[in-house]
């Protein structure tokens, strides 16, 4: 890596950083010692109405360390990359590690779950730099605003469009042998039209979001789709409390599989504040669904070779039939459970949630008729998820269905239930893949939630 593209450090540069601190940590007295640099740099530009609402640069760089002296640990970090503000940070690291408690799982992860040289220097296409300035972004956000304007005369206003240009590099290593580091990429294109009226006015918002600017979804596709959303919005209505059947969008559809992954996570685990405690080797799903990690996915936003702490990742089935296979855990919350480290310190790499019941032709057409009679969510609002007893409670937008069509639109409702029995009564999958962030499903149906609503 060069400063051609875009940095204002070299790799070169960040490794003989992290060999000075690691040098420095040791002659201080550290037994063991960690260290990440890192840099990043971009352009995000808005635009509302056809006028250019905000030009916003970035440039931020990093160094972190942690310090252990046997199980006590300390952290400090610093934006100056100058020898002298190497050897401060260090040493505060040191001074607060000899006054911390002992902790007794604390430590770097062990040597053998560290990525060797070959794995970290797998080339998983992650960094892309999009030479755009601030004139060219505004135009392309003009253009995506425009596109939905003109979609139909009903479009009367906007929250505006934006175009986002973001890269950033990183070098780590720790005194255990570790040593990797790579850069990269996340260029974006959004748009929020505002459709209708008086007493009928709705909005909606769509985006298109890759790491390779080349492969974004053309400005005009994006604003007319967003247009598009929003119109199918008029003249919504509230439907009365019952419970039903509920089919969540594709695109809501990967919030679920973020709240199992949550549940699932080492912190709630050990802290004992997840609804899914204890499920290793027991069905927390429908048995026809299975759930994959796959972290060496090309080009793929939650690609990496080795975790945060330098752990190797691995393609895994998490959920096979239904029955938990695995949890995500780092080093420290593995020591905790009394288990092994799963390369998720940071979170999880590209999970699919799939169905072994979803035909090639279960499209969003088929997924309705499959729901029947009930909600079709495309908007949720709210957090309303309680991770410790799996309660949930979302406020709710979307389409009533009748005989597996669409009869009119919904709003102003909350859609209730338990985590728990959700994953379990899912009974289809759609075919309509969506990728959100590093979560990948198609549209989810669920057999019957609560719908609260006039």
């Amino acid at each position: 890596m060069t400063k051609a593209q875009g940095f204002a450090y070299s790799r070169e540069q960040f490794q003989q950083l992290v060999e000075d601190a690691l040098h420095i940590a040791r002659h201080v007295g550290a037994s063991d010692a960690g260290v990440e640099v890192s840099e990043g740099a971009g352009l995000s530009v808005s635009v509302r109405k056809g006028a250019l609402e905000n030009v916003e640069r970035n440039r931020d760089k990093s160094i972190g360390v942690a310090v252990y002296l046997g199980q006590r640990r300390g952290n400090a970090s610093t934006s100056d990359f100058s020898r002298r503000a190497l050897e401060q940070t260090v040493r505060a690291a040191y001074d607060i590690a000899r006054f911390t408690a002992e902790d007794p799982v604390a430590g770097l992860p062990d040597e053998a779950d560290l990525a060797p040289p070959e794995a970290t220097q797998r080339d998983l296409d992650l960094c892309h730099p999009w030479a755009i300035d601030a004139q060219a972004a505004a135009a392309l956000a003009l253009r995506c605003e425009a596109a939905a304007f003109a979609t139909d005369k009903r479009v009367t206003n906007s929250e505006g469009a934006g175009v986002s240009a973001q890269q950033s590099h990183f070098f780590m290593g720790n005194t255990r042998g570790f040593r990797g580091g790579y850069a990269s990429s996340r260029h974006g294109i959004s748009v929020s039209p505002i459709v209708g009226k008086n007493q009928d006015m709705q909005r909606d918002y769509w985006y298109t979001s890759m790491r390779d600017a080349a492969e974004l979804a053309a400005p005009e596709a994006v604003g007319r789709y967003a247009a598009e959303r929003a119109l199918s919005r008029l003249q919504a209505r509230k439907i009365s409390t019952r419970e039903v059947p509920v089919l969540f969008e594709s695109t809501l559809a990967s919030g679920l599989v973020g709240a199992y992954v949550q549940a699932t996570s080492g912190g709630s685990l050990y802290r004992k504040s997840s609804f899914l405690e204890g499920s290793l080797g027991k069905c927390a799903m429908a048995e026809h669904l299975d759930l994959h990690e796959f972290p060496h996915v090309r080009k793929g936003k939650g690609s990496a070779p080795f975790d945060d702490e330098g752990v190797t990742t691995h393609a895994r089935r998490v959920v096979d039939g239904g029955v938990v296979q695995g949890y995500f855990l780092s080093s420290y919350s593995a020591r905790k459970l009394g288990m092994r480290t799963t390369g998720n310190a940071g979170g999880a790499h590209n999970l699919t949630l799939s169905s072994r019941l979803t035909q090639p032709g279960d499209n969003l057409d088929a997924m309705l008729s499959k729901l029947h009679r009930g909600l079709f969510v495309i908007e949720l609002i709210g957090q309303g998820v309680n991770g410790v007893t799996g309660d949930y409670s979302r406020g709710a937008a979307g389409f009533w269905v009748e005989g597996g069509r669409i009869s009119h639109p919904v709003h102003e409702v909350t859609i209730a239930g338990n985590l728990r029995e959700m994953l379990q009564r899912i009974v289809a999958v759609g075919a309509d893949v969506y990728t959100s962030g590093s979560k990948t499903t198609g549209s989810v149906l669920i057999e019957r939630m609560k719908v609260a609503g006039a």
